[in-house]
């Protein structure tokens, strides 16, 4: 007998729909093709020990299953559940008439139980949009899966709940998830708030200013004076996320496995990878393709600690994504694309000793040693991070008063009110929402400078030997500071501001 039933495989952050043909024929043997990887080959050793544990038991026939479309690799032990139900509605012991509405996918446990997978979004997005009326997985991920509506998501914890489902001896309670409700009822602040800061305003003005821009930016000061705290806090002054955006950062997640029983990531993510990580940790890829650090960062923060000490050619692989906001993974039989938009935020220490430029520390770096540790880091790097600033130590007396800072809820306010200018005046613009995304004729059009500003900038440049590239990100930032004062046009004082947000550019730091 000739049974079809289907699963879905993720490539990329889309799924697409697996065909698994189960033929029982006469003979013996089990025979599985359609490029399946080792994990899917030894299913039929956690199929018969699952189904002999549950007084069910594969034929001692001829089984040929058949996983369509052929070209594309199946890998992971999710096929589980949609072979082992094929197999049962192909030898007669379930019910079979209306089994191709189903979508189903779970790894087995050798007693029957049901372990979480990967990509449930993705796939059950796809099995909405192919018109599936229900979809079978782990009780785990149902709540991912029912964040999707106009399909009936089935949480399961053991194969028997599967099987009686479909001999209708009981049915299995749909997972129901109002997810616009649970979104805005969710929407709330991270742990870290900008109050705990002490002292330190010049920095939490500068940090409200790269919020309110999408603007990437770089810390540079010596041990202990704050740089890791701030970063850690930059989230929490982020605008909120919209629903669109919530689903299209949980959907990255819920490739890699990384949503839990959450369902809908409410938070705007902050990943902070160690500096030994690898080119394809960092950016995507490896033999069965994976989102990387800067996709798992995607609408988020993106926070590299101690900038110099990542190898060099792991840092050169950001430049191409913080241009063009997706990443593009190609290799002989694959390409794939995973969406990276990101606020880049680094920190460094200012030498190898880490207190260059300070009195109180008799600990010193050779010329030649400043140059090596800064020269890590390219200038085409840094001609993408639009604010550079330094942090100096906070002092005792600031350390030790009682008072709290500004609140996180505060800021966050007037970063909101600035996006939604940004908003309004890129809403005609494809993939344009905030200032740090304007290209060269945007800068034209919408950073135009009295002059005054003109020749203040021109001033700036010249006594302060500032680079070339320091231009349109000068023009970039003052249009965001000027968005914060809810001034349309940009002032001299704007642009007086924004030149000492570029201290790398001045002579004396990178040669």
């Amino acid at each position: 007998m000739l049974v079809k039933v289907y699963g879905s495989a993720v490539f990329g952050i889309e799924a697409t729909t697996i065909i698994v043909e189960v033929n029982i024929d006469k003979g013996i043997g089990y025979h599985l093709v359609g490029l399946p990887d080792k994990a899917v080959s030894e299913s039929s050793y956690r199929i018969s020990a699952a189904l002999n544990n549950n007084n069910y038991k594969l034929p001692g026939k001829k089984i040929i299953i058949n996983m369509a479309p052929a070209d594309i690799r199946k890998e992971g032990a999710s096929y589980d559940l949609t072979l082992a139900m094929g197999i049962l509605a192909a030898s007669g012991q379930i019910q079979s008439e209306n089994i191709d509405q189903y979508i189903m996918m779970g790894e087995l446990s050798l007693d029957g139980s049901l372990q979480p997978i990967r990509g449930v979004l993705p796939m059950a997005i796809k099995a909405r949009e192919e018109g599936f009326k229900y979809f079978i997985l782990p009780k785990e991920n149902a709540k991912e899966a029912a964040i999707v509506d106009n399909l009936t998501v089935l949480g399961v914890e053991n194969i028997l709940e599967v099987i009686h489902h479909f001999s209708g001896e009981t049915k299995i309670e749909p997972t129901i998830v109002d997810t616009r409700a649970e979104f805005y009822k969710n929407i709330d602040f991270p742990e870290f708030d900008f109050s705990d800061v002490k002292g330190q305003e010049s920095i939490k003005r500068c940090m409200e200013i790269a919020a309110a821009g999408g603007h990437n930016i770089i810390l540079i000061g010596p041990p202990g004076s704050g740089k890791t705290m701030l970063a850690k806090r930059l989230p929490s002054i982020l605008p909120p996320m919209t629903l669109h955006e919530a689903l299209e950062t949980t959907k990255i997640h819920s490739v890699v496995g990384k949503t839990k029983n959450n369902g809908l990531l409410y938070q705007r993510p902050f990943r902070s990878p160690h500096h030994t990580i690898s080119n394809v940790a960092l950016v995507g890829g490896g033999q069965y393709p994976r989102p990387g650090e800067i996709s798992l960062s995607h609408n988020g923060v993106l926070f590299l600690d101690e900038l110099p000490e990542f190898k060099r050619e792991v840092l050169e692989v950001m430049r191409q994504p913080l241009e063009d906001r997706d990443v593009t993974i190609s290799r002989a039989k694959f390409t794939v694309t995973y969406p990276c938009s990101f606020m880049l935020v680094a920190s460094m220490n200012p030498s190898p000793s880490g207190f260059f430029n300070d009195p109180n520390s008799p600990m010193t770096s050779s010329p030649q040693e400043m140059q090596r540790y800064l020269s890590k880091i390219s200038g085409p790097l840094l001609d993408r991070i639009d604010i550079h600033i330094e942090v100096t130590p906070v002092p005792f007396e600031k350390l030790s008063e009682e008072r709290k800072g500004e609140s996180s809820v505060d800021i966050r306010k007037r970063v909101t009110a600035a996006r939604e200018i940004q908003s309004e005046r890129f809403k005609d613009s494809e993939n344009i929402h905030y200032n740090a995304q304007m290209t060269v004729k945007q800068i034209r059009a919408y950073c135009k400078l009295s002059p005054e500003s003109l020749s203040l900038l021109k001033t700036a440049m010249e006594k302060l030997n500032l680079s070339a590239r320091a231009y349109d990100r000068i023009l970039k930032v003052s249009r965001t500071i000027a968005d914060l004062a809810n001034i349309k046009d940009i002032s001299p004082d704007h642009i007086a501001e924004a030149i000492q947000y570029r201290s790398l550019d001045r002579d004396g730091w990178l040669g």
